[in-house]
């Protein structure tokens, strides 16, 4: 790994790009580190060289995704924004952002999220589980959040969960193959919450 985190940064990004593509399209088990290689435009020895294993590199990419995510989040979400839908959306438009910077990062993502091979499907749930992402995405969610808006009767736990797997959805939907129209997915994803909004909110609050 540090013999791969030595390299310039442009060198880092054709080999993460490629293994991001090679995974995100494949999966797990049918991605080869010759594929990636070739993508990468290096020889098959020198990924090796760089990661010891196929899994070690899965990882990896993992891990780098989900920082590069939290990070843009951290440094661009407006915790002045108290309005639970409204941060949603803001949300989701930054993480649509890197997506944009990032292409490979969403199929790969998807891919991660539902893929089941027995060589990594316990290290997903275990980084799954233990990830930051969840702890933030909770406190955009409710942390200085005016849920006196909600209806009585509705409750924002449940309502946040509705929306994570209507993500979910969107995403095992995707075509892996075929370059996704982000901004369509973006207007997409805001006229749902704006439907859940003008169904869970008090009327005084549309």
């Amino acid at each position: 790994m540090e013999k791969f985190l030595s390299l310039p940064i442009e060198k880092q990004n054709i080999i993460i790009d490629a293994a991001l593509t090679c995974f995100g399209t494949n999966g797990y088990k049918k991605a080869s580190i010759s594929d990636i290689a070739a993508a990468a435009g290096i020889s098959k020895a020198l990924v090796f060289h760089y990661f010891s294993t196929k899994k070690a590199l899965y990882l990896y990419l993992i891990d780098l995704c989900t920082r590069i995510i939290l990070n843009e989040l951290y440094e661009k979400f407006d915790n002045a924004v108290t309005d639970f839908f409204d941060r949603i959306k803001l949300a989701a438009s930054i993480e649509i952002s890197v997506m944009k910077k990032h292409p490979a990062i969403l199929s790969f993502l998807d891919s991660v999220y539902f893929e089941n091979d027995d060589e990594v499907k316990a290290n997903i749930k275990a980084i799954l589980a233990n990830s930051e992402s969840e702890s933030l995405r909770s406190k955009i969610a409710f942390e200085g959040t005016d849920i006196s808006k909600f209806k009585d009767d509705i409750d924002p736990n449940l309502v946040m969960k509705i929306l994570n797997k209507l993500v979910d959805g969107y995403l095992s939907k995707m075509p892996t193959k075929a370059r996704i129209d982000l901004d369509a997915l973006c207007e997409e994803i805001d006229e749902c919450i704006n439907l859940f909004k003008k169904n869970f909110y008090k009327e005084k609050y549309l």
